[in-house]
């Protein structure tokens, strides 16, 4: 009878340790859904506020969408306009621009003869200036040659005088 009572007495012990860890789970999972209802419940509430933020948003968008095509027909517009302006201002660009290259074209034929007549005038004057120098060289050794046959001149002029002077010394 006692082990009988023992075997039951375990039993019971592990039935109730059984029941208890079995409540415990059970405060575990209902505190889990709480939160999980806490969580939906929020979820919830900012489904609906998404809700209206998107019914908002959709209709600012439309009237943004419509504001947006009238803008893009006026700027249409306007763009068609200075297209117009600005075809005709090309074209008048493009017949100045073709004016402008045939004056470039007279202009550099008249400088290539201008730089031709340049050329043979610094020739010329490359020839004159050679000739000048070449006249001016023989005129400067001609007058160092005079300069020299002067101060030899001089040097002779020097002892005779010396000669004469020395002749009336001795004549006094």
């Amino acid at each position: 009878g006692v082990f009988l009572y023992n075997h039951l007495q375990q039993k019971v012990r592990n039935a109730e340790a059984l029941a208890q860890k079995y409540k415990q789970q059970q405060e575990a999972l209902s505190a889990q859904l709480q939160v999980v209802y806490e969580h939906r419940s929020r979820l919830e509430r900012s489904l609906q506020k998404e809700r209206g933020e998107h019914k908002k948003t959709k209709e600012d968008f439309l009237v943004y969408k419509l504001e947006a095509q009238e803008a893009l027909n006026k700027e249409k517009q306007d763009s068609m306009n200075r297209y117009g302006a600005l075809s005709s201002q090309h074209k008048i660009l493009k017949n100045q621009h073709d004016d402008v290259k045939k004056q470039l074209l007279d202009l550099q034929l008249q400088h290539n003869s201008l730089k031709l007549e340049h050329r043979k005038s610094l020739e010329t004057h490359g020839q004159k200036l050679a000739q000048l120098q070449q006249e001016r060289d023989s005129e400067v050794t001609n007058l160092q040659d005079t300069v020299f046959k002067l101060r030899e001149e001089s040097k002779l002029l020097r002892k005779a005088h010396q000669e004469v002077h020395s002749q009336l010394l001795s004549a006094q």
